[in-house]
């Protein structure tokens, strides 16, 4: 719920508080349930297609602010099947996917000499603060840093 919390207070991207919305929901309902939560299909089964199709879509809008019903409805499944099959068969979530794929995009940008704030901007991110923060968290240097080396 803290970090439902947090993403919803810091107007985070839609993606990212629906799929912290859905792991509350899943967290509450496996705390409430006296069985265990059932895996992506109940049968422990994840669609591979399905997953494939959210995980085309990003790629092809990785700039775009992407609800997860918009990802759901492109897997043809509910939005809890979806983070949960995603997390599965790709091993993080989808807001995750797509913050490296963003990431990926403002690197290649960097290195090819464009400014951190246009870099930012064209890998979709908010602004050149908020690529800095992921940027430096992921790769250990600074966007302008990386751009010079």
């Amino acid at each position: 719920m803290a970090r439902l919390h947090t993403a919803v207070a810091k107007n985070a991207p839609r993606l990212v508080v629906e799929e912290r919305l859905t792991a509350a929901v899943l967290a509450l309902s496996r705390h409430a349930s006296t069985r265990p939560a059932p895996l992506p299909d109940r049968q422990g089964r994840v669609d591979l297609e399905a997953m494939a199709r959210a995980r085309n879509l990003l790629r092809q809008r990785f700039v775009d602010n992407i609800s997860a019903d918009e990802l759901a409805r492109t897997a043809g499944c509910s939005r809890f099947t979806l983070y949960r099959g995603f997390r599965a068969a790709y091993g993080f979530a989808p807001s995750e996917y797509q913050r490296d794929l963003r990431l990926r995009r403002a690197r290649a940008l960097l290195a090819e000499g464009m400014a951190p704030s246009l870099a930012a901007a064209e890998a979709g991110f908010a602004d050149q603060a908020h690529l800095t923060r992921w940027f430096t968290r992921t790769y250990g240097v600074t966007p302008a840093a990386y751009r010079t080396a």
